[in-house]
C-alpha cells in the first residue's frame, strides 16, 4: 500500500505530537489515589484534590485572621506602591483585597482557573469599590501570565493541588520579571501538629526540590506564621 506525501506527513505529525505530550507528562507518575489525594505523583509528592468554588464560604471565614494572620502576611511581603503582584489560585480573593491598598500605583491581577471565583471577586469589586485588581482566567497549565510583568506572585495554599504544577511553575517564571519573587503560604507538612490534611501541607525540601526544577533561586523561609510556612524564591537576574 502506497500512501501520498500528504498522508505520510499527517502520520509522522500525529507521532511526533504523541511522543511530544508523552515526553512532556515523562515528569509525573501515577498511584492509587489517596484519600484526598489525586493519584498523580510529582517528584514523590502526591497531588491533592482541588477546593472548589462552593469553599469560599470557608476562605472567607470571619476567624482567618486570628487563625493564620493575613494581614501580617501583607507587611512581610514588602511591596512597593508600583508593583504589580499577582495572586496564583486566588480563589475568592481574599489576599487579593488584603494586598490592593499597598500597590496603590501597581495592581493585584488575581489568577485562577474556575470562572465562579473570579465572577465571585467581581462582584466584591464593585462593593468595595476596589480599581486595582483585574482578573485573569488560567489554565490548568498556564497562568496566562504576560511576559516579564509580575513583580511578586503570591500562591496562598493552592500550589499543592495544581494539577500540573511543573508547567504553571515554567508560566510563572516566564511571567516574572528579571529579580521578581513568588512567595509561597504553605501548611508545615513537617509539623504533625498541624491539623491539616497531609497531602494539604508541604514541607520547605519539597517546595525548594519543585522550585528549583525550574530555575528559580531559595531566598528564605519565615516561619512567623502559627501553622504556615512562608517561602520566598527569586527568579534570576542576568543583570545583578
Amino acid at each position: 500500500m502506497r500512501f501520498s506525501p500528504c498522508v505520510i506527513f499527517v502520520l509522522l505529525a500525529g507521532i511526533f505530537a504523541a511522543m511530544s505530550v508523552a515526553a512532556d507528562d515523562s515528569h509525573y507518575s501515577e498511584k492509587e489515589p489517596s484519600r484526598d489525594g489525586t493519584g498523580k505523583v510529582y517528584m514523590g509528592r502526591e497531588i491533592s484534590q482541588v477546593v472548589s468554588q462552593h469553599a469560599i464560604g470557608w476562605l472567607e471565614r470571619r476567624d482567618r485572621e486570628g487563625e493564620e494572620k493575613p494581614s501580617l502576611v501583607i507587611e512581610q511581603l514588602e511591596l512597593k506602591a508600583d508593583d504589580v503582584v499577582a495572586d496564583i489560585g486566588a480563589g475568592s480573593g481574599y489576599f487579593s483585597f488584603l494586598i490592593a491598598p499597598s500597590v496603590p500605583e501597581g495592581k493585584v491581577v488575581s489568577v485562577d482557573i474556575q470562572q465562579e471565583m473570579l465572577d465571585f471577586i467581581e462582584s466584591k469589586k464593585k462593593l468595595k469599590k476596589v480599581a486595582n485588581i483585574e482578573t485573569h482566567l488560567g489554565t490548568i497549565e498556564d497562568t496566562r501570565l504576560p511576559e516579564n510583568t509580575v513583580d511578586l506572585a503570591i500562591m496562598v495554599d493552592a500550589y499543592h493541588e495544581f494539577s500540573h504544577p511543573k508547567e504553571m511553575a515554567q508560566s510563572l517564571v516566564k511571567g516574572l520579571k528579571p529579580g521578581g519573587r513568588i512567595v509561597f503560604l504553605e501548611y508545615r507538612g513537617e509539623d504533625p501538629s498541624v491539623s491539616i490534611k497531609p497531602l494539604h501541607k508541604m514541607t520547605v525540601k519539597q517546595v525548594t526540590l519543585e522550585m528549583e526544577a525550574v530555575g528559580l533561586e531559595f531566598v528564605e523561609v519565615r516561619d512567623f506564621l502559627p501553622i504556615q510556612h512562608f517561602l520566598v524564591f527569586r527568579k534570576p537576574n542576568p543583570k545583578s
